[in-house]
């Protein structure tokens, strides 16, 4: 089962957010995250959080909805968005899709991203869209699809990412590379066919795919 977590950041472009639903999603609001799912005219399969952040109204018509609300202590030991990516995992979803996770506060915004490389999330397949952007949590190995003159990045969220490998489609090759974290070694490699691959022996590692602009029109 595929989960769609919305977070309570920007959602800069609900269409393109919308375009990325699938029938059958398994909708999951993080607290204020509920209230761009609303704004798309959709309705949460479950709303997760201390509820700090939701407006009277929306709560009255989750309520009214006969919504499935898992609701916390706003004195609590881990964010609105860890508790929805665990309620997520506990239902039964396998793949997890983060929207609206980035933009507002840059505690929050770092805490959002560290937390997909979270051990307790290891088992799960994690991405995370921004626009037109896409990020995946990768940990063994990614095949990529896209366009010559898209931008792929990697960035190494463990101490190192060993055995990083890039056996097809970008300008820049690597082979059994160890990458540490903090390198920008990954930054702004490009796409030269309509697929890539990256592969690593261990680590994890987080690779973002940014479509050319004439890729938009």
């Amino acid at each position: 089962m595929r989960a769609v977590v919305f977070a309570n950041g920007e959602l800069s472009d609900p269409d393109s957010a919308r375009g990325r639903l699938r029938a059958g999603d398994f909708i999951v609001g993080a607290d204020g995250g509920t209230r761009h799912i609303l704004a798309l005219g959709l309705r949460p399969d479950l709303v997760v959080g201390d509820l700090d952040s939701l407006e009277a109204g929306d709560r009255r018509q989750l309520e009214a909805w006969g919504c499935d609300i898992e609701r916390y202590p706003v004195d609590k030991d881990a964010t609105d968005l860890e508790l929805a990516l665990l309620a997520a995992q506990q239902r039964g979803a396998n793949e997890i899709l983060l929207l609206a996770a980035l933009g507002g506060r840059l505690d929050q915004e770092l805490a959002n991203l560290l937390l997909l490389a979270s051990p307790q999330f290891a088992a799960l397949s994690l991405s995370l869209a921004k626009g037109r952007q896409t990020a995946w949590i990768v940990r063994t190995s990614l095949s990529l699809a896209g366009q010559p003159g898209d931008t792929v990045s990697t960035l190494a969220l463990s101490s190192n990412v060993e055995g990083l490998t890039y056996d097809s489609g970008l300008r820049w090759p690597l082979h059994d590379f160890t990458l540490p974290f903090g390198s920008s070694r990954g930054v702004s490699n490009e796409m030269v066919a309509g697929a890539a691959t990256i592969s690593l022996r261990a680590g994890v590692l987080l690779v973002v795919h940014l479509p050319r602009p004439a890729a938009y029109d």
